[in-house]
């Protein structure tokens, strides 16, 4: 019987595993504030140039004036760029990263 659960719990473990090689986009959860999901499709699928800034770009970075924080239509409360070839969504009112995605 225990034999019969490990090898199911191996098997589960393994499938999980595949699977999420599979996906092709990873999310950093950077805040406690989770846009919605057209927000970060909208995000994903814009093809924008990525600037080079100096730090750690992670949740509560401070995105220097010479990054241009672009619109998300119908959602003004964020914005987003592509800083160091990593998408991030932007509060445009205080210029910080509230999430990274990869």
């Amino acid at each position: 019987m225990k034999k019969g659960r490990l090898e199911l719990a191996a098997i589960l473990l393994l499938a999980s595993v595949g699977s999420s090689h599979a996906q092709s986009t990873t999310v950093i959860e950077t805040t406690g504030v989770a846009p919605p999901d057209e927000v970060v499709t909208y995000v994903q699928r814009e093809r924008v140039p990525s600037v080079r800034v100096d730090g750690d770009i992670r949740a509560g970075f401070a995105v220097p004036d010479t990054v241009e924080i672009r619109t998300i239509p119908r959602y003004q409360q964020y914005g987003y760029a592509v800083i160091n070839e990593r998408r991030v969504i932007i509060e445009p009112g205080t210029r910080k990263v509230i999430r990274v995605l990869d």
